[in-house]
């Protein structure tokens, strides 16, 4: 945490424009030389129900969501339901404001929009405000729109304000409107803008706090993307051509992105009527020579299980995404957790091989993405990336230079019609497809409509040409082959010149935090933080779920006295999976969970390290849960 940054929450109902009013004002302090981060919150509705979007903006790096916010933007719900406090969901007009109180950092600023909310309807809202040192601008949003003909313009109004009190130059503001509107919006949306600003110079003290932007500069060019838009572009950038899928929240944005760009790329993509026909039509796909891809969210994917099976018994590359979300079941659609980790390890039929990755940064998500493709088509194998809501939908600035590297149209391990001439057949002709020994388990395949590349595809155990085949003596060879390739895949991954994994902190520390996915910048920053308060400590992203790199993890924990796992779900998870991969260091890892729909801020792993792992006292607040090693 830094005092010279801005913290902006923009709130409001769904259906206001939060998202896109906030993405741009992120993009504008982006192009300003600042890094930023932002963080989503809405509710499982179309329209209407409390939303806000948090851009977090500094002149330094930024990693994560911070702790609270400092500036707060109330535009009220547009489309709230039965305003009466009686009714089920209360007075939700009120909820931009009233509900965004608790977060707001002592001397920060407000301004809402007194044409839809009243704050006196809030209880003891004056006296918080005067005790937290607030500073309150109510702006008759509402009217100053109306004044230009469309309401929803109050949010360029609510821009221009906070230009004017935060100290932001309006042309950065200006040149982003310019590219995005349409000409017949743009020059009212900009007199509105410039009404506002000058508005709030005239008639109040922009200098009675001290929350202003600060300045910044790039070494190079930078873009603004979320884990969403990176998966996407890793997918495209290494070939795929082919996605098929069905709408869930959060997984629906790839598949968006991925259906607005492949038409345009020669390729096709398909919206069919469950998940089981989605990953069905990506395994015929990639089986028929195309790169492929499918995906969902938790319950979705669970309908996978039965095609993810297929893929791995007829050795067809295929990459599945999933994007976890609150459960069981429908759970929290829209809210952000990790809790399927042991659901895409393990679902499917029987003893399985397949690949996880999961990302824990919007840069690591087009690499990892990239990765799964290379090794999905060169092994032969099912892929997963698993990520959830928080990566899916934050935005942050990257270096564009992470997208230099050349596109990758290769198949993998296929063969040319020359070299099937000189591959095994049977007496009928039939390619030996699935050949008993054969190099790291790869028996190379062909592709329909070759010469000489006929083979038999089928669900069931089968000999190398496809033929159904319950032998004791094929089955153990065909089984033990497909569980070579993990050991290839494993000794692939860790000969390349870069770990896969993420560190941070001394080398020497006394203390190590390990955690996986979204929650790995938040803990890089905490562990920034805890070494600057005097404590020794280093932290560990893992990204390989599977094959699990065990030496690097085992390296990482014998290096250190105590490991607190960090991770979001009531389960622990990733900490499940480590100690059964190395179940000799269970007494040195504990876990700090968090599952309330929030994900972490940074004060949280502070306080959960200082208070259980140091001080080794209880938790006082309801957000986290603290775990203890087994044997404590």
């Amino acid at each position: 945490m830094t005092d010279n940054e801005l913290i902006w929450r923009i709130a409001g109902g769904s259906g206001d424009g939060i998202a896109s009013t906030s993405q741009n004002f992120a993009k504008a302090l982006m192009r300003s030389g600042l890094d930023v981060f932002t963080h989503r919150h809405y509710p499982s509705r179309i329209r209407g129900g409390h939303t806000y979007t948090e851009i977090r903006a500094a002149s330094e790096t930024v990693k994560s969501r911070g702790d609270g916010y400092n500036f707060l933007l109330a535009l009220g719900d547009s489309f709230a339901r039965n305003p009466k406090e009686g009714s089920v969901y209360g007075n939700e007009e009120i909820k931009p404001l009233s509900e965004n109180l608790d977060e707001l950092r002592e001397g920060g600023v407000i301004i809402y929009d007194s044409g839809l909310l009243d704050a006196s309807e809030i209880e003891n809202f004056d006296e918080r405000v005067e005790e937290n040192n607030w500073h309150v601008y109510d702006l008759d949003l509402r009217t100053m729109a109306r004044e230009q003909g469309r309401e929803v313009m109050r949010n360029t109004a609510g821009v221009g304000a906070t230009c004017a009190l935060a100290g932001i130059e309006l042309q950065w503001i200006e040149d982003l409107m310019t590219e995005a509107m349409p000409e017949k919006i743009l020059d009212p949306n900009l007199e509105i803008l410039h009404n506002a600003y000058e508005m709030v110079n005239e008639e109040y003290d922009v200098d009675a706090h001290d929350i202003k932007v600060p300045e910044g500069s790039h070494d190079e060019e930078q873009v603004l993307l979320s884990g969403s838009d990176t998966i996407a572009y890793g997918s495209i950038d290494e070939g795929c051509r082919f996605i098929a899928g069905y709408p869930m929240t959060p997984w629906t944005e790839v598949f968006t992105i991925m259906a607005q760009n492949l038409p345009e790329l020669g390729g096709i993509s398909e919206q069919v009527e469950d998940e089981i026909a989605a990953a069905a039509l990506a395994i015929g796909a990639s089986h028929a020579g195309a790169k492929a891809m499918s995906g969902s969210s938790g319950g979705g994917f669970a309908l996978m299980s039965e095609p993810l099976g297929l893929a791995e018994m007829t050795e067809t590359p295929l990459v599945l995404i999933e994007a976890m979300r609150a459960g069981p079941c429908t759970g929290m659609p829209t809210k952000p957790e990790q809790g399927d980790l042991e659901h895409v390890l393990y679902t499917s039929q029987g003893d399985s091989q397949r690949v996880v990755f999961a990302p824990g940064t919007v840069a690591e998500a087009y690499t990892q993405t990239r990765r799964a493709f290379q090794i999905a088509y060169e092994y032969q194998i099912p892929v997963i990336v698993l990520y959830d809501q928080k990566l899916g939908g934050e935005l942050m600035n990257v270096d564009a230079s992470v997208f230099d590297e050349a596109p990758n149209p290769s198949l993998g391990s296929t063969l040319t019609e020359a070299e099937l001439e000189d591959a095994p057949h049977d007496q009928s002709g039939k390619y030996s497809r699935f050949q008993h020994d054969v190099d790291n388990g790869v028996s190379p395949r062909s592709i329909p409509g070759q010469k000489g590349g006929r083979f038999l595809a089928t669900g069931n155990e089968h000999t190398p040409e496809g033929h159904i085949e319950e032998s004791p003596e094929n089955r153990v060879a065909q089984m033990d082959r497909r569980e070579q390739k993990l050991n290839a895949i494993a000794d692939d991954l860790t000969s390349q010149d870069e770990s896969h994994q993420t560190y941070n902190g001394p080398d020497e520390a006394t203390y190590g935090l390990m955690t996986f996915g979204s929650s790995q910048g938040t803990v890089e920053e905490a562990v920034d933080r805890l070494n600057d308060q005097g404590y020794s400590v280093k932290s560990l992203g893992v990204s390989d779920m599977a094959p699990y790199p065990v030496e690097e993890v085992t390296a990482f924990i014998e290096s250190v006295d105590e490991v607190l796992v960090v991770e979001m779900n009531a389960s622990a998870q990733f900490r499940g999976l480590t100690q059964k991969e190395l179940g000799q260091y269970g007494e040195k890892l504990s876990s700090l969970l968090k599952y309330n729909g929030n994900p972490f801020e940074p004060a949280d792993i502070v306080e959960g390290f200082t208070t259980t792992i140091v001080e080794d006292e209880e938790l006082t607040g309801i957000e986290t849960k603290f775990v203890p090693a087994a044997g404590d």
